[in-house]
């Protein structure tokens, strides 16, 4: 590491501080504009998500013209989860750091700013930040506390060609996960062509509480790990499956489920937040898991749960305003058309084929983030020799 030399990041970057609430209120959001980045955006994996985002009028964003992001800046939360940041992409280029976010913008004649970005996402990195943010209750970030974060750096062209081994993996995981968005897009078309398009009249009429029930079954939370652990914090939103939780409570029960059991988040049923379990484990108070009567509804289960229509449906029922969570009972009274036997064969054997493509290319998935988790903090600290 002879040629890595030491700087704080303001010697190689502009560290700026999105507009404050005078600056912009919340009254000035509107329903369709340009994307405003807010603290909630920021993703776990340098990723901007789009749950939950604001919008300003293009003439407010000629009015904060200064605090538009660009294609490499790098975008912080001010306070909370300060150790999450997020690097800005092509389709979020001309986006606002908005109110309760800082901005960092590298100068790409002194480093390479994918480098940057994951430089920071290093554990090392999140401990820093975690260390140095002020406050005790809520932790809090500013221009001057980014701007002494300690940096080696190995050249330009060093840092650019570590940048891009770990971005063609980034990038192998985006691909795998955009295959399995089109397969799971391809068979919700399907169930909704045959099910609900062209259902005959002669099939019956029922209800969800015919075709499934929830499971009761308990296990010892002390016998369930991160990785077969769910709860409504690590269930993605839109439909998006699941992530690994951070953590497992420490003691307790949870719900057990098994493989091909629908797991749904109970709570804001507005977010969506659905999968079908592709292993054991146990998930938490707050997620419902619901199993087939039958092995011969377990697709179709899965894909009349995923409709917008059911999650519609759920919300009329919940109860709760700030928090609603849906009615048990409400839900097994969704009214569905239960086809006949040789339909649902028929649909079985087309779902199945693309879930399966579906949970091979997760478990791809999960081998290509542990090989960039481990290479990560090895090139970072020069220990691999390129």
């Amino acid at each position: 590491m002879s040629e890595w030399k030491e700087y704080n990041l303001g010697e190689i970057a502009d560290v700026q501080t999105g507009p404050f609430g005078s600056q912009l209120h919340q009254s000035d959001y509107v329903d369709v504009g340009i994307p405003s980045i807010m603290p909630v955006n920021i993703g776990n994996r340098m990723d901007i998500s789009t749950e939950k985002i604001v919008y300003i009028t293009e003439k407010d964003a000629k009015r904060l013209s200064r605090y538009r992001v660009q294609i490499g800046d790098i975008v912080y939360s001010r306070r909370g989860d300060v150790e999450k940041c997020a690097y800005i992409n092509e389709k979020e280029n001309g986006w606002l750091c908005g109110t309760g976010c800082l901005r960092i913008r590298i100068d790409l004649s002194k480093a390479d700013s994918k480098f940057i970005a994951y430089y920071l996402s290093t554990d090392d990195m999140k401990s820093w930040i975690s260390n140095n943010a002020v406050g005790t209750t809520m932790p809090n970030l500013n221009s001057s506390i980014l701007q002494q974060i300690p940096l080696s750096l190995p050249s330009l062209s060093t840092q650019r060609r570590i940048a891009a081994i770990l971005s063609s993996l980034d990038d192998k995981i985006d691909l795998l996960r955009r295959e399995n968005a089109t397969l799971e897009q391809m068979a919700e078309t399907l169930f909704r062509q045959w099910f609900v398009v062209e259902a005959k009249e002669e099939w019956e009429e029922g209800k969800l509480g015919n075709i499934c029930n929830y499971v009761t079954e308990k296990i010892d939370i002390g016998n369930v790990e991160t990785g077969d652990y769910i709860s409504t914090e690590n269930m993605c939103s839109n439909k998006q499956g699941v992530v690994q939780a951070s953590s497992v409570p420490g003691n307790g029960k949870a719900t057990k489920f098994c493989i091909d059991d629908v797991l749904l988040s109970n709570i804001r049923p507005y977010f969506k937040k659905i999968w079908l379990a592709d292993r054991e484990g146990g998930c938490s108070a707050d997620v419902l898991c619901i199993r087939s009567k039958n092995e011969l509804f377990a697709f179709f289960s899965y894909y009349t749960i995923r409709q917008d229509e059911f999650f519609d449906y759920v919300m009329l029922g919940s109860k709760g305003c700030k928090m609603p969570r849906g009615d048990k009972s409400h839900i097994m009274n969704w009214p569905i058309t239960i086809p006949p036997k040789d339909e649902l064969l028929k649909f079985n054997e087309i779902a199945k084929q693309g879930i399966t493509k579906i949970r091979n290319n997760n478990k791809q998935i999960q081998t290509l983030i542990q090989t960039r988790d481990g290479l990560l903090p090895r090139l970072m600290g020069g220990e691999v020799k390129l």
